[in-house]
């Protein structure tokens, strides 16, 4: 039984790895990039990333999906206020995000390979590092506004929990 999953040759290998410009996850990135390409044909399929669980937003923002990154933001401004909407919209994120981050691979790949000669592989793997990689600010945003959010809802509580006290207390 043959493979259905697309192979990678050694060139795809190489530009892959330029994009992601990370040696240590290139391996899990090349391995969810053949799952999300059968036969040529490219299928959004789940491959689980924790990095994209906790990330959500900050996750495609880091690996520069930029597109995909304002429709997770739009989705999480709409499901915020629907019970465990949120949870289910990470859960998510957490699957297919990978995927997104694929196509935004393939569309790069492309605007390289007509740009640049065939014969020059190497300047197609600097651009492929240049156009690719990560926002390492992503990372920091992320962060800074996660803890101001959970200093929110905490400060939040807090308020409500002894407003409540007081309340309870003047009877």
């Amino acid at each position: 039984m043959n493979n259905k999953y697309e192979q990678i040759n050694d060139y795809d290998q190489q530009m892959i790895e330029a994009y992601i410009n990370k040696p240590e996850v290139t391996a899990w990135y090349v391995n969810a990039f053949k799952r999300f390409s059968i036969n040529g044909v490219d299928v959004m399929k789940w491959n689980w990333s924790w990095w994209a669980f906790f990330g959500n937003v900050f996750y495609l923002l880091y690996r520069k999906a930029y597109l995909p990154a304002g429709i997770l933001f739009a989705l999480n401004m709409l499901v915020g206020f629907i019970p465990f909407g949120g949870l289910i919209l990470w859960i998510l994120a957490g699957g297919y995000s990978p995927y997104f981050v694929y196509k935004t691979y393939k569309q790069k790949k492309i605007e390289v390979e007509r740009a640049i000669d065939k014969e020059d592989e190497s300047k197609r793997f600097e651009t492929m590092q240049l156009v690719g990689g990560t926002n390492d600010w992503a990372i920091w945003v992320g962060v800074i506004l996660s803890v101001f959010f959970w200093g929110i809802i905490f400060s939040t509580m807090g308020f409500v929990l002894a407003f409540i006290g007081l309340v309870v207390a003047t009877k």
